[in-house]
């Protein structure tokens, strides 16, 4: 990967990395989808602030 640049958006940084790396075949091309949908999920689950609404478990 390489350094940030002062005012480069390192996340369009990241992807321009990913898109730079051709995939060898489908299977490759799959699981670095799975890898992407991987990530989105834990980033969802990790951002998830839903409370509990109901009152009597705390």
């Amino acid at each position: 990967m390489t350094k940030a640049k002062a005012g480069v958006d390192q996340n369009l940084q990241n992807v321009v990395d990913d898109l730079e790396q051709p995939a060898v075949n489908s299977h490759h091309a799959q699981q670095i989808q799975q890898d992407i949908n991987d990530r989105r999920h834990q980033d969802a689950l990790n951002h998830d602030k839903t409370e509990d609404r109901d009152p009597s478990h705390s």
